[in-house]
């Protein structure tokens, strides 16, 4: 727990994890501040403080981590909340785009009806790495005809230049290495 008249510092509670998931990789483990309740509040309302005043109309949170920020952040903007899915796991119309990864590629989808054209979206997950699956949802948000209002991460990996790819729109995050 935090003190409160101690500023919270969100980078005290991310745990470097070596060697995962593959040797010669520095994992950022962020479980340690979602399980530390002033930490996990802070980070959602750093979010919410960064993007009020800004129209959002919807948050698209992407699979998995993107959901534990994107729900709440949807809540204190006071607008709806889509999740950005793997293939197969949304259950109405959906629209789709394939990937690449590092090694392979991956599909994610939304449903069709899930972003009006012109609506105001910030897109939100855990971790900026290469930008990859964010340029994904990006491109899902404006084949709907959404605008993308902003892009905003918990963390950044900066040395893999992820900001390089979303550099047409506004990125934000709250931890940077």
């Amino acid at each position: 727990m935090s003190s409160t008249s101690e500023p919270i510092r969100l980078e005290d509670r991310i745990r470097d994890i070596q060697d995962f998931p593959q040797k010669g990789v520095l994992f950022k483990d962020i479980t340690p501040m979602l399980q530390d309740g002033p930490y996990f509040r802070a980070a959602i309302e750093r979010l919410a403080a960064h993007y009020s005043g800004a129209d959002i109309q919807a948050v698209v949170g992407v699979e998995s981590r993107g959901f534990i920020f994107g729900a709440p952040l949807a809540y204190l903007l006071n607008c709806g909340f889509v999740p950005v899915r793997k293939f197969g796991k949304l259950p109405a119309e959906t629209i789709n785009i394939e990937y690449a990864l590092e090694y392979g590629t991956n599909i994610v989808e939304v449903h069709k009806d899930a972003i009006k054209p012109g609506q105001r979206v910030l897109i939100v997950d855990d971790l900026l790495a290469t930008g990859g699956t964010v340029e994904a949802a990006i491109e899902l948000v404006e084949k709907l005809g959404g605008h993308i209002a902003g892009v905003a991460f918990l963390v950044e990996l900066s040395f893999l230049k992820g900001r390089e790819h979303l550099k047409d729109h506004d990125v934000f995050a709250l931890i940077k290495y």
